[in-house]
């Protein structure tokens, strides 16, 4: 077993490095578990992290009920350590951020386009896992975000089958406002914030989760997602604001609502409720405009393998992140090309990916080093990836998610399709 904290970190050369592994790898980082506690949260216990291991960032930094993938943003979390919310890649004995590697790489990995346009990888993705409802919260869009020196955040989920055989106390999650609510009385809400439970969730609906499909949500939208463990592509910020006051009892404290507001709008309700996007909360046709399905990427089905979207559709005209699932049955090895450069996690099976051995591993210690995750380069992607099931009896499957505008042929929802 090879323990990350024991693995030298790197600063300086780093681009030696990175030539030097992407040239024995065949294109590809491996990255090393990310993993990121939140205080207000109870940890899902379905993330394969050991039990021992859920509170080691200490208990007053609450359990570890995240793990972020190919991640060069920082989480957004009090008394965070340097490093919280970004991944490590891993070169023999030597390790260095992903955020250090694109900022000395940048078009080597994730191509001219994206690093002349950004300067950075402005995606990443996480899997969150709780054993409860999260705070009918939102995320500011950039007009808001932007007023505390940070950028809007777009994001999308998909409930992975394989990290759902249990869908923990409540696998529902709110959406947005029912129809014919007014701001005055979201406004209500917040003033009864100390008066107990504030009812913002009787100004809501929820929607019974199912593994296997996801939901596309733009910057705005109130949102309380349920207890399912989820693969969350999404744009690289963390601002967030909490509208809803207690979750199963627990207090939910007034610092999370207004965290990413200006000082000076900290007690102003209306500046608060002008957050909303209210168009798209109180849409009367929320899940034919936000609810995926998985739709196949090509007839390969004959072939051994399958390659869906998982994730797909724009927010307000953009394509800000797409995702694929991709499943290699048993003992088939395939050649799969993609237009961009990409994160992936295993999620079920073993085998290879170009160079290196993959596998999906039982269970983790928060310093081990594991074999599930990699960092795809875009030339790698282009050129096509070779992926081998070397089980005789398991799927291998993988998720793999891509920045902006790199999948144009990627399906429109329906909404999209109407406007």
């Amino acid at each position: 077993m090879k323990i990350v904290t024991s693995i030298k970190v790197v600063e300086k050369n780093v681009a030696s490095l990175v030539e030097g592994v992407l040239e024995d790898s065949g294109g590809l980082l491996r990255l090393a578990p990310c993993w990121v506690p939140r205080s207000f949260m109870h940890p899902g216990r379905r993330l394969k992290l050991h039990p021992d291991d859920l509170y080691a960032f200490g208990l007053n930094r609450g359990g570890i009920d995240e793990r972020w993938y190919a991640s060069t943003t920082p989480a957004a979390n009090e008394n965070r350590t340097p490093d919280e919310g970004l991944s490590y890649a891993v070169a023999g004995d030597n390790r260095f951020t992903l955020q250090q590697a694109v900022a000395d790489c940048g078009a080597l990995l994730i191509g001219k386009k994206l690093w002349n346009k950004y300067k950075k990888w402005p995606v990443y993705s996480k899997f969150f896992d709780n054993m409860g409802p999260i705070s009918h919260h939102l995320h500011q869009s950039q007009k808001f975000a932007q007023l505390v020196g940070q950028e809007g955040k777009p994001e999308s989920y998909y409930f992975p089958p394989q990290h759902n055989y249990i869908g923990n106390n409540f696998p529902y999650t709110f959406f947005g406002l029912t129809p014919g609510t007014t701001k005055a009385q979201v406004r209500k809400c917040l003033e009864n914030w100390n008066k107990g439970d504030n009812g913002i969730l009787d100004l809501s609906q929820a929607y019974r989760l199912k593994p296997g499909t996801g939901w596309l949500v733009g910057p705005g939208i109130l949102h309380a997602p349920g207890s399912f463990c989820t693969y969350e592509p999404q744009w690289g910020s963390d601002v967030f604001a909490m509208f809803q006051n207690l979750v199963e009892g627990r207090e939910v404290p007034w610092s999370l609502l207004v965290k990413d507001i200006p000082p000076e709008k900290h007690k102003d309700l209306d500046f608060i409720v002008s957050e909303i996007d209210w168009k798209a909360n109180v849409d009367p046709h929320f899940k034919e405009n936000h609810y995926l399905e998985p739709i196949p990427v090509a007839n390969t089905l004959s072939e051994g393998y399958i390659d869906k979207w998982i994730v797909y559709g724009k927010i307000n005209g953009k394509q800000y992140f797409t995702a694929k699932e991709l499943t290699v049955m048993p003992g088939v090895k395939c050649t799969v090309k993609d237009n961009g450069a990409y994160g992936l996690i295993v999620v079920q099976g073993r085998g290879k990916m170009n160079k290196l051995n993959i596998n999906s591993p039982k269970m983790i210690r928060f310093v081990e080093m594991t074999e599930d995750e990699i960092f795809c380069t875009e030339s790698a992607a282009k050129t096509g990836v070779v992926f081998e099931n070397t089980s005789e009896t398991e799927p291998l499957v993988m998720l793999r998610y891509f920045g902006p505008d790199v999948n144009p042929q990627a399906p429109e929802l329906v909404g999209n399709k109407k406007n």
